[in-house]
């Protein structure tokens, strides 16, 4: 079993000259700043600058014995390259919105929507179930409301690709709802995130 050494110890073996140590913890959180310094700027090459500019101010900080140990060595760093993002955007002049504070909270990172695989796995499920319901419609009230809602078509074009009146078409899209209505009730579904 190989034990993985803490973050702290690396940053004190680089301040002693050891260079590899400095390898090992750009390796160790390349990906993870990587994707936090991608979901600012959604730019492949600004962020590959980005992230070289964050490891030379770390590294110049740690040369000059500026950097004071609280075990917090990734967030020190994720702080730095939110600095820069902002001065990026500043130089720019295209400032997106960050959210919170001037004070760098990692949870804003694993908290961020694009990043959010969970939400987009329950809105799929979501969808499946919603589908299934509506397979269990009749055909003509299946067939009104997968135009209205999926082909977003309006009343006027499906009346003419169905051959039916308007009204027809909007008695059967009033009925297919208050149908999906009942299954929902009747088998206590839950369609929420």
């Amino acid at each position: 079993m190989k034990l993985q050494i803490e973050d702290s110890e690396l940053v004190k073996d680089y301040i002693s000259g050891n260079e590899g140590a400095l390898k090992i913890l750009i390796n160790r959180h390349n990906q993870r700043i990587t994707s936090f310094i991608y979901s600012k700027v959604l730019d492949r090459d600004i962020t590959e600058d980005i992230f070289q500019d964050t490891f030379i101010k770390v590294i110049k900080t740690l040369k000059r014995g500026k950097y004071s140990e609280e075990g917090k060595f990734l967030p020190w760093v994720m702080r730095i390259s939110h600095n820069l993002i902002i001065d990026h955007f500043r130089r720019n002049k295209r400032m997106p919105m960050f959210e919170g504070s001037d004070d760098f909270n990692i949870f804003s990172v694993i908290g961020d929507d694009k990043l959010n695989a969970e939400k987009q796995l329950i809105k799929n499920q979501i969808d499946s179930d919603l589908r299934q319901l509506v397979e269990e419609l009749p055909d003509d009230q299946k067939e009104v409301l997968l135009m209205r809602i999926y082909k977003d078509m309006s009343f006027k074009e499906i009346s003419e690709n169905t051959g039916v009146s308007i009204n027809t078409a909007l008695g059967r899209m009033r009925y297919a709802l208050i149908n999906l209505r009942k299954i929902i009730e009747k088998n206590n579904i839950v369609l929420t995130n």
